[in-house]
């Protein structure tokens, strides 16, 4: 392996060695839980999560004793963010054995790992390498594991919701009648990277992808796209698929901006309705009734409510008021769900989803996203990054949560 930096500045907040060691002793415990004999992570999310770090490696977390992060590039680098005591170069999977062997963690037979991320051809690859070890799916325990957010992570997400409340300030700043929405967006994005975003916001799912979030006016909102998202948008091309287009902004229209905030890792994801001059009063009630369903799942909040029951409480009010066949979706592209996990990537636990049955606990974060979807109108609706605290949910996204004129 050829010499690197002795040392690398590190950017932004390295994650402290007792979040690393709580982390590592929770996935411990839920390894003794399963009776599995380790667990081997390569995710970068989960990297970041339990290491500190995101460089190419392979982290062996042992049911008992300490984890080994090896690493193929940058190792100096690693060595430097981490707070690992075992992190040590690996020039090939081939000696993942043997480098665990020579820091006394024994063959595993039961092994975890992150089963719902990792490529067919790796997983086969690593089956081959670890034989007769039999490979099962650890991503349940680490996705619940990471559901629940420590204080240092609930200041990094405060944080980042401070500064997209910035970020929706401006809006008002840039937002004029004819601009194209891809320019605005630009405009945007801009600012956000001036408000120290990290460019990069991170999803689970396969096949999920976002650039910032979704900024579209009037239909172009109401658009559908393969997102598991109420809004779609045409994009730039078929390519995309979502987000903003080259349609001009018009007067009298609703504009979605649906931001993601990613700040120091952690992200934060808030959504404002703004217009060129006034909407029509039946687009204004409908607002008004989003806002409505908010509040009502707000004070159903608690810490042992099930997830799903959060959603079926919005359904019901939904329909109370009347816009039921409208809510997150039209038709056949409706999505059930009212809300999602957010914490280093856009979509965690819990899902506040029809049928969910995860209980609601202290910690979690949570975006609470009540929209109504009008074809050939747009979208009105409002998003709220919250924390579970002891007594219900606290917003941490407090910008004004009425329709923006100007």
């Amino acid at each position: 392996m050829k010499s690197e930096p002795a040392s690398f500045p590190i950017s932004g907040t390295p994650v402290p060695k007792g979040e690393i060691d709580r982390r590592i002793r929770a996935l411990q415990s839920f390894l003794v839980e399963q009776d599995l004999d380790g667990a081997l992570l390569l995710q970068n999310t989960d990297l970041y999560y339990f290491a500190g770090t995101v460089q190419q490696s392979h982290l062996y977390v042992p049911s008992d004793g300490l984890p080994v992060l090896m690493v193929r590039k940058s190792h100096a680098r690693a060595r430097a963010e981490s707070p690992l005591e075992h992190v040590v170069p690996l020039e090939s999977p081939k000696a993942l054995i043997e480098i665990l062997e020579d820091h006394g963690i024994s063959r595993p037979g039961r092994l975890a790992m992150e089963l719902d991320v990792l490529p067919a051809n790796l997983y086969f690859s690593y089956a081959r390498l670890l034989e007769p070890a039999t490979i099962l799916d650890g991503s349940h325990g680490i996705r619940c594991i990471r559901s629940i957010k420590s204080q240092w992570e609930c200041d990094r997400i405060r944080e980042a919701a401070r500064r997209s409340d910035r970020l929706a300030a401006h809006v008002r700043e840039i937002l004029r009648e004819g601009i194209p929405e891809i320019e605005l967006a630009g405009l945007l994005e801009a600012k956000a990277r001036a408000l120290g975003h990290q460019g990069v916001v991170r999803m689970r799912m396969f096949g999920g992808e976002m650039f910032y979030g979704h900024l579209m006016a009037g239909p172009s909102a109401a658009l559908p796209s393969f997102l598991a998202s109420p809004t779609g948008g045409p994009g730039v091309n078929p390519g995309i698929a979502q987000g903003a287009g080259f349609r001009p902004v018009g007067r009298g229209e609703p504009v979605l901006v649906d931001y993601v905030f990613a700040y120091d890792g952690y992200l934060s994801d808030e959504t404002r309705i703004f217009s060129v001059g006034e909407l029509p009063s039946s687009l204004r009630r409908a607002h008004a009734k989003m806002l409505d369903i908010q509040e009502t799942v707000r004070e159903a909040g608690r810490p042992g409510v099930a997830a799903g029951a959060l959603y079926e409480i919005a359904h019901k009010r939904a329909t109370e008021l009347g816009v039921s066949d409208h809510f997150m979706g039209v038709g056949p592209g409706r999505i059930r769900f009212i809300g999602h996990g957010v914490g280093l990537e856009l979509d965690e636990y819990p899902f506040l989803a029809k049928g969910q049955d995860m209980p609601l606990a202290e910690g979690m974060i949570i975006a609470l996203e009540p929209k109504l979807i009008l074809p050939g109108v747009g979208v009105v609706g409002i998003e709220n990054t919250h924390v579970v605290g002891p007594n219900g949910l606290e917003s941490l996204t407090r910008a004004d949560e009425e329709i923006a004129v100007v």
